[in-house]
């Protein structure tokens, strides 16, 4: 436990209880541990209705947002940074290379700031024209901003130094290593390693349509159920539905329910994961440590991830491919779920990653004193 307790600031995500994605995890895992290790850690929200303030220890400071996908993250951040310069935490994180028109309002404020850029934002599909042109400026702002930076995938790392010469801080997230059992399974009219899973926002660089398409082309006896939701995107949303009319594919929706989402990819007999732009993804990290047998898209930070303990595919036909091979060999599939596990187990603990944010914080910390 540090001799001096600390106030640090988590800024630039939907905040905690995580519900959503992988810096809302990350936040909730890190957070927590850190004020296990005596300090004070404030994580501002724009999560809509909730009257919480406190969460495994941490303070929840719940702002409005501007309910549109172009405002929403600028608009809320805003606020946040507005709060946090009046407050003056010892140190700061913003996650989200777009939040970078802020950074100087907190480096004019001598808040020690670092940036957690992602994932390479401005290459989403949702984003494309003046979307994608104004995260690429944000990313470039941000490099140009003298902080330090935060990777999350060595992939990431790599990137930041080619593009703009700079070392970052690799810090990935940690997996959750479970055994949650099967018995809720019923719940949703599923048996053991009689499915294969998708779980995924519904955007077209997490390739959902591709798996849909790959799985009614492929030879199997076994359902694809799809867990996720599509908050800006009717129109690719609609593009899964009409596949799925072709074949035994359930829309389940978001999942809230963390103790099935766990018994969904523990007992899958593939996971399908299609992220293509993001670093080091928590839902491909979860899938490894419930033991999931892994077939992730090709790309290189899911190969970085799953070091081997998976199938890969590109397309529809080598996604369906997969699911064919995996029905015919179930065995072979389970192996490797079971060598995934191991895997995560001793590359991406929790604890690990924590202490690498505490030094990184401490370090920003202290430089206001220097």
């Amino acid at each position: 436990m540090p001799k001096t307790r600390l106030r640090f600031a988590m800024i630039g995500t939907r905040g905690v209880p995580a519900q959503y994605g992988g810096f809302e995890t990350a936040i909730e895992e890190i957070g927590a541990r850190l004020v296990e290790r005596g300090h004070a850690v404030d994580v501002y929200c724009r999560n809509p209705g909730q009257s919480l303030r406190e969460h495994k220890g941490m303070r929840l400071i719940n702002l409005p947002a501007v309910r549109k996908r172009s405002l929403e993250t600028l608009s809320h951040s805003g606020l946040s940074v507005a709060h946090a310069v009046a407050n003056r935490p010892d140190a700061a994180i913003v996650f989200n290379a777009a939040n970078a028109p802020y950074l100087p309002i907190l480096k004019a404020a001598r808040i020690p700031t670092a940036v957690h850029v992602d994932g390479l934002e401005w290459k989403r599909e949702k984003w494309k024209g003046a979307g994608a042109r104004y995260y690429k400026r944000a990313e470039e702002k941000a490099a140009a901003s003298g902080l330090p930076l935060i990777a999350d995938a060595r992939g990431i790392a790599d990137y930041l130094m080619e593009a703009y010469g700079l070392t970052s801080h690799f810090l990935p997230y940690g997996a959750p290593i479970i055994d949650p059992g099967a018995e809720r399974l019923s719940e949703l009219g599923l048996d053991p390693r009689a499915y294969h899973l998708v779980v995924a926002r519904m955007e077209p660089e997490n390739h959902v349509a591709q798996i849909v398409e790959g799985y009614v082309s492929s030879h199997r006896d076994h359902p694809l159920v799809v867990v996720g939701s599509a908050p800006y995107g009717d129109e690719y949303m609609a593009r899964i539905r009409s596949l799925a009319e072709r074949g035994d594919v359930r829309l389940l929706g978001a999942v809230w329910d963390q103790e099935v989402l766990n018994q969904l990819y523990a007992n899958s007999l593939s996971y399908l994961h299609g992220h293509s732009v993001g670093g080091t993804n928590p839902s491909l990290l979860r899938a490894l440590g419930c033991g999931a047998p892994v077939t992730a898209y090709d790309v290189n930070f899911n190969r970085e991830v799953t070091a081997g303990h998976a199938s890969y595919f590109t397309d529809p036909q080598s996604a369906g491919e997969a699911i064919t091979a995996d029905e015919k060999d179930s065995k072979s599939a389970v192996a490797r779920g079971v060598l995934g596990k191991a895997h995560a187990a001793r590359a991406y603990r929790w604890d690990d990653v924590t202490d690498g944010y505490e030094r990184l914080l401490l370090d920003l910390a202290h430089s206001r004193s220097r």
